[in-house]
């Protein structure tokens, strides 16, 4: 049979899955996609702990044992989730250490209602790293303007850190600066620039979704043959931003420092229109040194069969800038696309986590 995410791999994507839960973790089945499946990592937000807890009694006993102690629904959340991740780092440190400290990793976010605050998304990003207590974290820290500075103090701190729901091309420039900013303070605190990572979380599919439906408002020929193509478009001049940056002085001053560069990660990658191929966002985003974290699904539908096209990127940069200007053209305001996706990410992780607390709050209830 073929080994199409050893081939996805080989040609230089990480492997990782977006989803986490303690049935995953309990029947060894995380395990076992990193043994057998070339999994290398694990990302997490609150909409997927809000799924878990919702739908597994595995967490009624320890939630029970916390009613007893008299907890706060806030504690309870956190002490579980990061129960949860602490226990996902120890099962993917065998990639943690095949991979030099490169992958391996799991990543928990900060507090979504934190997501415009700075000062507090750095505290709240420092008390999950001290909490979790494992090298290979990541702390996911949304890229809205607020948290651009918590992103440069968390690095600095010496914090590997996951910057997360990011869709436009300006705000993934602002946040490789941060990123920069922060190794260079880190550095002069002495820290060891080797054992900090970074990844930036660029969204994928919702941009389709979004742009999609403003192209079928408008309508007619033109708009329609735009449909579908905004989103890869987005990814790959992102990816060549990723490049001048990472091709810089002021980066080969910190590569020889230790330091590694912050990968690109592409997340939002399960298809939300059945008339797309379900893979479509996995193989149309090969190129070297990414990552692709995969609902189960997506990961499951390209073991099955995908096709890997090797740096399926760098070639396509004139004609992802043609998509975008055909799509200014057309009448879709760019800006008002990306900050509307930005503005509702935001809502909803902040709605999932809510949901998470009400479920928390409704089994603490129960156990007291």
């Amino acid at each position: 049979m073929t080994d199409r995410l050893g081939e996805l791999s080989d040609a230089g994507v990480a492997v990782w899955l977006d989803d986490l839960s303690r049935e995953r973790l309990a029947s060894g089945e995380l395990e076992q996609l990193r043994a057998e499946q070339h999994l290398v990592g694990v990302t997490t937000n609150p909409t997927i702990f809000a799924k878990a807890l919702s739908s597994s009694e595995l967490y009624h006993a320890p939630l029970r044992e916390l009613a007893v102690r008299g907890v706060s629904v806030d504690e309870a959340a956190r002490m579980i989730t990061t129960y949860d991740v602490r226990w996902a780092c120890d099962v993917m440190q065998p990639a943690y250490e095949a991979t030099g400290g490169l992958d391996g990793r799991v990543s928990i976010e900060v507090d979504p209602r934190l997501a415009y605050r700075a000062e507090p998304t750095e505290a709240e990003a420092k008390a999950l790293w001290w909490l979790v207590d494992r090298p290979n974290l990541y702390i996911k820290i949304p890229a809205t303007e607020a948290g651009l500075p918590a992103i440069t103090a968390a690095l600095a701190a010496g914090l590997s850190v996951n910057v997360t729901l990011i869709f436009s091309l300006q705000r993934y420039q602002q946040v490789m600066e941060a990123f920069l900013t922060g190794l260079e303070q880190a550095r002069e605190a002495g820290h060891d620039l080797s054992t900090i990572a970074s990844v930036a979380s660029f969204f994928v599919s919702r941009v389709d979704t979004e742009v999609d439906k403003r192209l079928q408002a408008i309508g007619g020929p033109a708009a329609e043959a735009l449909l579908g193509k905004a989103a890869i478009a987005n990814a790959q001049l992102a990816y060549q931003r990723y490049e001048r940056t990472f091709d810089s002085d002021r980066w080969r001053a910190l590569a020889a420092a230790g330091a590694r560069p912050q990968r690109p990660l592409w997340a939002s990658t399960s298809v939300k229109d059945p008339a797309y191929r379900d893979t479509a966002y996995v193989e149309k985003l090969v190129a070297p040194g990414v990552v692709n974290t995969m609902p189960e699904e997506t990961l499951r539908a390209f073991a099955d069969h995908g096709e890997t096209r090797p740096d399926a990127v760098t070639g396509a940069y004139d004609a992802a800038q043609r998509v975008l200007d055909q799509l200014a053209e057309q009448g879709i305001d760019y800006d008002d696309v990306v900050a509307t996706l930005e503005r509702e990410g935001v809502e909803k992780f902040e709605a999932s986590w809510q949901e998470l607390l009400k479920t928390v709050e409704t089994q603490l209830g129960a156990a007291r």
